[in-house]
């Protein structure tokens, strides 16, 4: 009896991936952090781009979602202007589209992009600009995206409805949905109420992160109280779970298909999960759920789609088919349109999948 051979990294690469939670302000480039950052006068823990790299790994790597969080002030803090905002917008999906990703949803809270005089609204705005700029290049280079916005508001503060006002403005414009982000511990997503029933009464779908920092109270009020049709990371639905057998929160969570956007590297970063080996992520895939691989911050967790796919398959004995039904079901919990993703799906990623498998793997 011969085994299938491992994917190795040239192979993943070449899969057509889906990305639905990734932070917009957690994935620049060093480099171009560096060099906005000398345009402004901000100063960063240093200045070669690999060292900065490296900074933000160790800092990041602290076991505590507060401190994660805490390495974003030098990116926010080169993405207060216009010239900073559509050049990390455009240079994401780029980076995306040479990682292989086909859809991605980018998410960012335009509150915190508010500090060099741009309106919130001006925010959204040279974001989709950006974006769409990097669209262009990425379909010309043969190598398209469809790359989606979710809007952020942060959960310790007061401006939810306010900014789940511009996911509504801005729906025909790029954004496809909204998200609460920042400290889950201490701040529950019951606290935005109303945000919510006003994105629910002008079809708007949101997600929400939950179950990472805090356990399955923040998971039960982001589903059953607030509506999401989507759990941010989620990892802590394992506490759930005992012996294999579901309880009650689980079973609504996966009868329901409501997707977990799981983040396997981050997670062990904020403490969330200590090995990719031992990950809930593998057990609520074997159980049914509806679980997808992400990035959540491509320069604060130092990976890619690519090397999360890759940590799964090496650390966690994950196959090129179980990427196929990660993928698939990303497409499937997308928030675009149903003939959208379906098109995705049927065009673009069993195709892909199909030569990957065909080959062995």
């Amino acid at each position: 009896m011969t085994t299938a051979a491992a994917p190795d990294t040239d192979l993943l690469r070449r899969l057509p991936k889906a990305v639905l939670h990734d932070h917009l302000d957690g994935g620049l480039r060093p480099a171009t952090l560096v060099e906005l950052a000398g345009r402004i006068g901000h100063t960063l823990p240093a200045t070669d781009p690999a060292a900065l790299a490296a900074w933000y790994y160790d800092a990041a790597n602290s076991g505590d979602l507060v401190r994660y969080i805490a390495t974003f002030e030098h990116t926010i803090a080169v993405m207060g202007t216009r010239e900073g905002l559509l050049r990390v917008a455009e240079e994401y999906v780029l980076d995306l589209a040479a990682d292989g990703v086909v859809y991605g949803e980018v998410r960012y809270a335009p509150e915190l992009l508010v500090h060099s005089g741009l309106a919130l609204a001006e925010v959204v705005e040279t974001v989709q600009e950006g974006l769409a700029a990097g669209m262009a290049k990425a379909a010309a280079a043969g190598t398209p995206v469809r790359v989606g916005t979710l809007l952020c508001a942060m959960r310790m503060a007061d401006r939810s409805r306010e900014v789940a006002g511009l996911a509504v403005a801005y729906r025909d414009a790029g954004v496809v949905g909204f998200d609460i982000a920042g400290a889950e511990d201490g701040f529950p997503p019951a606290d935005h109420l109303a945000a919510f029933a006003y994105l629910r009464e002008e079809n708007v779908p949101f997600t929400i992160h939950a179950g990472e920092a805090h356990g399955l109270p923040s998971i039960h009020q982001a589903v059953q109280v607030c509506g999401a049709l989507r759990i941010g990371h989620g990892v802590r639905l394992a506490d759930d779970i005992v012996d294999g057998k579901l309880g009650r929160l689980a079973h609504w969570i996966r009868d329901r298909r409501i997707a977990l956007e799981v983040c396997p590297t981050s997670n062990l970063q904020t403490g969330a999960a200590t090995s990719v080996a031992e990950h809930p992520i593998t057990l609520l895939r074997d159980l049914g759920f509806r679980v997808t691989v992400n990035t959540d911050n491509r320069l604060v967790s130092g990976t890619t789609m690519t090397r999360e796919m890759e940590r799964l398959v090496t650390e966690a004995g994950w196959t090129v088919a179980d990427l196929r039904t990660a993928t698939v079901d990303a497409l499937k919990s997308a928030f675009i349109p149903f003939d959208e993703r379906n098109a995705l799906i049927r065009d673009v990623v069993l195709p892909g999948y199909e030569a990957a498998l065909a080959d062995g793997f």
